[in-house]
Protein backbone atom coordinates (compact mmCIF):
# COMPACT_ATOMS: atom_id res chain seq x y z
CA UNK A 1 0.00 0.00 0.00
CA UNK A 2 2.84 2.32 0.80
CA UNK A 3 4.50 1.91 -2.49
CA UNK A 4 1.13 2.80 -4.37
CA UNK A 5 0.60 5.81 -2.20
CA UNK A 6 4.52 6.61 -3.13
CA UNK A 7 3.72 5.99 -7.30
CA UNK A 8 0.49 8.04 -6.82
CA UNK A 9 2.36 11.15 -5.04
CA UNK A 10 4.92 11.00 -7.29
CA UNK A 11 2.46 10.50 -10.57
CA UNK A 12 0.59 13.80 -9.14
CA UNK A 13 3.45 15.89 -9.12
CA UNK A 14 4.74 15.15 -12.19
CA UNK A 15 1.47 16.19 -13.60
CA UNK A 16 1.66 19.45 -11.65
CA UNK A 17 5.18 19.89 -12.93
CA UNK A 18 4.14 19.55 -16.57
CA UNK A 19 1.10 21.96 -15.87
CA UNK A 20 3.94 24.35 -14.45
CA UNK A 21 6.23 23.85 -17.41
CA UNK A 22 3.52 24.47 -19.91
CA UNK A 23 2.65 27.49 -18.36
CA UNK A 24 5.72 28.85 -18.56
CA UNK A 25 6.13 28.07 -21.79
CA UNK A 26 2.68 29.29 -23.11
CA UNK A 27 3.09 32.73 -20.93
CA UNK A 28 6.97 33.03 -22.26
CA UNK A 29 5.75 32.80 -26.56
CA UNK A 30 2.25 35.44 -25.35
CA UNK A 31 -0.06 32.65 -25.60
CA UNK A 32 -1.59 33.08 -22.53
CA UNK A 33 -1.13 37.07 -22.18
CA UNK A 34 -2.76 37.60 -26.07
CA UNK A 35 -5.75 36.51 -26.89
CA UNK A 36 -4.65 37.16 -30.98
CA UNK A 37 -1.34 34.62 -30.45
CA UNK A 38 -3.78 32.26 -28.93
CA UNK A 39 -6.14 32.30 -31.85
CA UNK A 40 -2.98 31.95 -33.94
CA UNK A 41 -2.08 28.53 -32.46
CA UNK A 42 -5.19 27.21 -32.78
CA UNK A 43 -6.00 27.90 -36.05
CA UNK A 44 -2.53 26.72 -37.16
CA UNK A 45 -3.31 23.60 -35.10
CA UNK A 46 -5.35 22.16 -37.72
CA UNK A 47 -7.00 19.16 -36.06
CA UNK A 48 -5.38 19.46 -32.92
CA UNK A 49 -6.98 23.01 -32.23
CA UNK A 50 -9.48 22.26 -30.33
CA UNK A 51 -7.46 19.81 -28.16
CA UNK A 52 -4.77 22.99 -27.90
CA UNK A 53 -7.13 25.13 -26.52
CA UNK A 54 -8.92 22.76 -24.37
CA UNK A 55 -5.55 22.57 -23.05
CA UNK A 56 -4.72 26.43 -22.94
CA UNK A 57 -8.05 27.18 -21.00
CA UNK A 58 -7.24 24.16 -18.46
CA UNK A 59 -3.93 26.13 -18.05
CA UNK A 60 -5.54 29.75 -17.85
CA UNK A 61 -7.89 28.43 -15.11
CA UNK A 62 -5.04 27.01 -13.11
CA UNK A 63 -2.61 30.16 -13.78
CA UNK A 64 -5.33 33.01 -14.44
CA UNK A 65 -2.93 35.75 -16.42
CA UNK A 66 -5.68 36.95 -18.55
CA UNK A 67 -9.30 36.86 -17.56
CA UNK A 68 -11.50 33.80 -18.70
CA UNK A 69 -13.76 35.77 -20.46
CA UNK A 70 -11.35 37.20 -23.05
CA UNK A 71 -10.72 33.08 -23.92
CA UNK A 72 -13.92 32.39 -23.76
CA UNK A 73 -14.82 34.72 -26.72
CA UNK A 74 -11.94 33.57 -28.52
CA UNK A 75 -12.86 29.96 -28.63
CA UNK A 76 -16.28 31.85 -30.12
CA UNK A 77 -14.54 33.72 -32.63
CA UNK A 78 -12.34 30.26 -33.35
CA UNK A 79 -14.99 27.31 -33.51
CA UNK A 80 -18.56 29.30 -33.89
CA UNK A 81 -20.79 29.47 -30.87
CA UNK A 82 -21.93 25.81 -30.49
CA UNK A 83 -18.07 24.11 -30.78
CA UNK A 84 -16.77 27.51 -28.85
CA UNK A 85 -19.36 26.95 -25.76
CA UNK A 86 -18.45 22.58 -25.81
CA UNK A 87 -14.53 23.15 -25.99
CA UNK A 88 -14.81 26.20 -23.58
CA UNK A 89 -16.93 24.17 -21.08
CA UNK A 90 -14.32 21.63 -21.04
CA UNK A 91 -11.61 23.26 -20.87
CA UNK A 92 -13.27 25.47 -17.85
CA UNK A 93 -14.39 22.64 -16.13
CA UNK A 94 -11.36 20.33 -16.43
CA UNK A 95 -9.16 23.51 -15.01
CA UNK A 96 -11.73 24.35 -12.49
CA UNK A 97 -11.49 20.65 -11.40
CA UNK A 98 -7.60 20.51 -11.33
CA UNK A 99 -6.85 24.38 -9.42
CA UNK A 100 -9.01 22.52 -6.79
CA UNK A 101 -7.31 19.04 -6.13
CA UNK A 102 -3.70 21.06 -6.80
CA UNK A 103 -4.44 23.36 -3.65
CA UNK A 104 -5.99 20.12 -1.90
CA UNK A 105 -2.39 18.92 -2.05
CA UNK A 106 -0.65 21.42 -2.20
CA UNK A 107 -1.99 23.81 0.28
CA UNK A 108 -2.49 27.75 0.85
CA UNK A 109 1.18 27.74 -0.90
CA UNK A 110 0.05 27.34 -3.97
CA UNK A 111 -2.79 29.66 -3.01
CA UNK A 112 -0.91 32.69 -1.98
CA UNK A 113 1.16 32.04 -4.51
CA UNK A 114 -1.16 32.79 -7.32
CA UNK A 115 -4.45 34.61 -5.83
CA UNK A 116 -3.94 38.16 -5.12
CA UNK A 117 -3.58 38.71 -1.08
CA UNK A 118 -6.31 40.99 -0.62
CA UNK A 119 -8.76 38.66 -2.75
CA UNK A 120 -7.89 36.30 -0.12
CA UNK A 121 -8.67 38.50 2.67
CA UNK A 122 -11.50 39.28 1.35
CA UNK A 123 -13.31 35.43 1.06
CA UNK A 124 -10.84 34.02 3.96
CA UNK A 125 -13.68 34.29 6.47
CA UNK A 126 -16.20 32.17 4.40
CA UNK A 127 -13.42 29.48 4.49
CA UNK A 128 -14.49 27.96 8.06
CA UNK A 129 -18.26 27.77 7.58
CA UNK A 130 -18.83 24.67 5.74
CA UNK A 131 -22.80 24.54 4.44
CA UNK A 132 -22.65 28.52 3.92
CA UNK A 133 -19.13 28.70 1.72
CA UNK A 134 -20.87 25.97 -0.40
CA UNK A 135 -24.14 27.64 -1.17
CA UNK A 136 -21.91 30.80 -2.06
CA UNK A 137 -19.76 29.10 -3.72
CA UNK A 138 -22.66 27.63 -5.88
CA UNK A 139 -24.03 30.91 -6.60
CA UNK A 140 -21.34 32.50 -7.41
CA UNK A 141 -20.24 29.84 -10.04
CA UNK A 142 -23.74 30.62 -11.72
CA UNK A 143 -22.95 34.52 -11.81
CA UNK A 144 -21.06 35.68 -14.65
CA UNK A 145 -19.14 38.14 -13.00
CA UNK A 146 -17.69 36.26 -9.96
CA UNK A 147 -13.90 35.62 -9.88
CA UNK A 148 -14.82 31.52 -10.53
CA UNK A 149 -11.40 30.48 -11.04
CA UNK A 150 -9.93 31.99 -7.63
CA UNK A 151 -13.05 30.58 -5.82
CA UNK A 152 -11.78 26.84 -7.18
CA UNK A 153 -8.75 27.23 -5.90
CA UNK A 154 -10.51 28.68 -2.49
CA UNK A 155 -12.51 25.75 -2.23
CA UNK A 156 -9.69 23.44 -2.31
CA UNK A 157 -9.06 24.58 1.48
CA UNK A 158 -12.30 23.99 2.52
CA UNK A 159 -13.91 20.63 3.64
CA UNK A 160 -15.98 20.89 0.71
CA UNK A 161 -16.04 16.84 -0.80
CA UNK A 162 -14.35 16.40 -4.08
CA UNK A 163 -17.49 14.74 -5.53
CA UNK A 164 -19.91 18.36 -4.46
CA UNK A 165 -17.36 20.52 -6.04
CA UNK A 166 -17.30 18.36 -9.62
CA UNK A 167 -21.11 18.52 -9.11
CA UNK A 168 -21.01 22.18 -8.68
CA UNK A 169 -18.70 22.81 -11.92
CA UNK A 170 -20.90 20.57 -14.24
CA UNK A 171 -24.45 22.15 -13.26
CA UNK A 172 -23.54 25.50 -12.52
CA UNK A 173 -20.40 26.20 -14.99
CA UNK A 174 -22.47 25.59 -18.17
CA UNK A 175 -24.85 28.76 -17.43
CA UNK A 176 -21.52 31.11 -16.87
CA UNK A 177 -19.64 29.71 -20.12
CA UNK A 178 -23.50 30.57 -22.09
CA UNK A 179 -23.43 34.01 -21.19
CA UNK A 180 -20.01 35.05 -21.61
CA UNK A 181 -20.00 32.72 -24.69
CA UNK A 182 -23.08 34.29 -26.50
CA UNK A 183 -23.45 37.74 -24.74
CA UNK A 184 -19.70 38.69 -25.51
CA UNK A 185 -20.78 37.21 -29.13
CA UNK A 186 -23.58 39.46 -29.54
CA UNK A 187 -21.77 42.37 -28.43
CA UNK A 188 -19.05 41.91 -30.99
CA UNK A 189 -21.40 41.52 -33.51
CA UNK A 190 -23.18 44.82 -32.41
CA UNK A 191 -20.09 46.75 -32.27
CA UNK A 192 -18.33 45.51 -35.95
CA UNK A 193 -22.19 46.17 -37.39
CA UNK A 194 -21.61 49.67 -35.88
CA UNK A 195 -17.90 50.46 -36.66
Amino acid sequence: MESSTKIQRLSQLCGLAVIITLAIVCYRYGILSSVTRMQGLVQTAGIWGPIIFIGLQIIQVIFPIIPGGMTTVAAVSIFGPFWGFVYNYIGVSLGSIAAFLIVRHVGQRFVHAVIPEKFINKYEHYLNDGQRFDRLFAIAILLPVAPDDFLCMLAGLTKMPVKKFVWIIVLCKPWTILAYSMGMNTLIQLLLQHL
